[in-house]
């Protein structure tokens, strides 16, 4: 048996229901696998929905050309990658894959969108997977081929790779780059106050009729939000959690979250929250950094310094809480005793994003 939960953050009902006079759009879809929502506040109802209509359909562009496992542009590439031939890829696809490379570099290859081999090998490629572990001959053949999206060569449009075992899954970091494209396409609609939901990766813009947007950081293992945040203008908040995709055999949790190391499900953590102050590809970032803070485990705090990233909420595999103390304050922890909490200093060197990732 297989459980699937929504991603980590959702939007608090009383913050919605709120001050019912005032205007707030909300259109949702399902779309990269999860609930997409998209609410806008302040505007009449006839612009507001052309413009969260706009969002939609490029959240449905964007899924059709990157899927990794249906027929699609991002297929066409991990295909002609295994025959070992070169691919014209769109300047679009290009410039995801050049950031998707800096940024697997920066993590220390702890986040990379080249692993879709493993992905597939443990079954989480379909929508739809099975209890069952994967051969282990063929899991050894691929830590022996160690592919990753480093092994690309782009030059221009023109993608090779030297490694045939690579396979592209953007998974873990195109609803983040959606986000973005998101807010650009409500900015440049006039919208200037909205809220971006993508299966629990969110950002804010502007406020909700004059009150900061707040959001709930979904409890790893508890229904309800674990604690709530109010997000400025400009602000993302992304979570990778164990419960979000996972399977069970013989009693043992086996989620998507795979250690591009051991080719094996990261098992340290619960759950990680990133939250990402006002910044280009602030949403990108969001997906991304989420990742590897959440296969390091106990180490979480060296790489969100490498990485530039001050406010974290970690859960580990004990259930133990831990918070930045950027973080911290800005929280409402719910049912929490705050001797509970352990709280970290935190020492972030940048915040601006590491080199090569805004």
């Amino acid at each position: 048996m297989h459980f699937i939960r929504l991603v980590v953050l959702v939007i608090m009902a009383g913050v919605l229901t709120a001050c019912a006079k005032a205007k707030l759009h909300h259109q949702e879809s399902f779309v990269f696998g999860t609930r997409v929502e998209v609410l806008i506040a302040g505007l009449d109802e006839s612009p507001a929905r052309l413009a969260a209509a706009a969002v939609l359909r490029e959240f449905d562009r964007m899924h059709r050309t990157y899927h990794a496992w249906q027929p699609s542009e991002l297929s066409t590439l991990n295909a002609a990658i295994a025959d070992g031939r070169t691919l014209e890829v769109t300047p679009e696809m290009a410039g995801l894959l050049i950031d998707a490379q800096r940024f697997a570099a920066a993590s220390d290859r702890l986040f990379d969108p080249g692993i879709g081999g493993l992905v597939k090998l443990w079954g989480f490629h379909s929508d739809e997977f099975k209890s069952v572990l994967p051969d282990p001959f063929e899991l050894a053949a691929w830590r022996a081929a160690r592919p990753g999206i480093g092994d690309l060569r782009i030059e221009g449009t023109r993608v090779s790779s030297r490694n045939r075992a690579v396979a592209i899954d953007f998974g873990g970091y195109l609803k983040g780059v959606a986000l973005d494209r998101a807010a650009a396409i409500l900015h440049g609609q006039g919208v200037n106050n909205a809220l971006i939901n993508i299966g629990g990766n969110v950002m804010a813009l502007g406020t909700r009729n004059g009150e900061r947007w707040r959001v709930g950081i979904q409890h790893p293992r508890q229904p309800g939000p674990l604690a709530t945040v109010e997000l400025n203008d400009g602000e993302a908040i992304g979570t990778s959690g164990d419960y979000q995709r996972y399977f069970e055999v013989n009693g043992q949790r086996y989620s998507h979250l795979l250690d591009p190391r051991s080719g094996a499900p990261a098992t340290q953590t619960q759950s990680l929250t990133v939250l990402i102050t006002p910044r280009p590809a602030a949403g990108a970032l969001s997906d991304m950094a989420s990742k590897p803070l959440f296969i390091r485990g106990a180490e979480w705090p060296e790489m969100a310094e490498k990485l530039s990233i001050e406010q974290v909420l970690c859960v580990d595999a004990h259930g133990r809480i831990q918070v930045s103390a950027a973080l911290h304050h800005r929280l409402e922890f719910v049912g929490i005793e705050a001797t509970a909490i352990e709280i970290l200093p935190t020492d972030v060197s940048g915040t601006h994003g590491i080199r090569g990732i805004p």
